[in-house]
């Protein structure tokens, strides 16, 4: 039987996110979602972006925007923008990509057009089932999928929302739980487990409401999302 596999904020952490897809143990036909934040703070966003890529080529895969995407993309046009990009984690970026020390937007040529074009034309900024809506960071209730303001899908914190119009249960990122565990109510789920910061990289199965876990150190939990409620 098929599945639908929402994964958290990987950001660079490409060990705890392969760790994940064998524990999962992810069939071509199941549909993984990953919901934003590829880049920044981990040690291995390089590896990150190539292994997407690589999936989308053997697994229906659905991949999110998400701010720090963003804020990549940004960097590249001007040099106040490239500044903010390395005080949120883009010099992490730098260094998976053997870049040399520099203070401009200039240095981000080196990284390879495919990157590039996997970040500006591959990521949709909400993707959904008929029971269940994907953002990177959250959704105003009151305002429908397709016109939902970037402030909102990019930035605003989870915050315990109600529940969206659409009477769908929403599954986001974007807002980090140090504790390493998601924030669950009857109608929203925040899987952002902070695997970058010694946390848990996330990934929520719809169908079966369980939560599998996976770091940096190769190490792996799993448990029921029906616990949390």
């Amino acid at each position: 039987m098929s599945r639908y596999l929402a994964i958290g904020d990987i950001h660079g952490c490409l060990t705890a996110f392969n760790t994940l897809l064998d524990f999962v143990q992810v069939q071509p036909e199941d549909t993984m979602i990953t919901l934003g934040d590829y880049v920044d703070r981990g040690p291995q966003t390089r590896g990150v972006i190539e292994r997407l890529i690589e999936l989308t080529t053997s697994h229906s895969l659905i991949t999110l925007r998400g701010n720090h995407e963003i804020l990549m993309l940004f960097a590249r046009e001007s040099e106040s923008n490239f500044r903010r990009w390395i005080s949120a984690g883009g010099d992490a970026v730098q260094k998976s990509y053997d870049l040399p020390p520099s203070d401009g937007p200039r240095v981000l040529d080196q990284i390879p057009a495919e990157h590039w074009t996997f970040l500006k034309r591959n990521l949709l900024a909400y993707w959904e089932t008929e029971t269940h809506f994907f953002v990177h960071a959250n959704a105003d209730p009151e305002i429908e999928l397709a016109e939902q303001p970037d402030e909102i899908l990019y930035w605003e914190r989870f915050n315990y929302p109600t529940r969206h119009r659409s009477g769908k249960i929403m599954v986001c990122g974007h807002s980090a739980q140090k504790s390493g565990l998601p924030i669950c109510t009857e109608h929203a789920v925040c899987i952002d487990t902070k695997a970058y910061g010694g946390g848990w990289l996330s990934c929520l199965d719809i169908q079966a409401n369980r939560i599998f876990q996976a770091n940096q150190q190769s190490e792996t939990r799993q448990f029921s999302l029906d616990d949390w409620l």
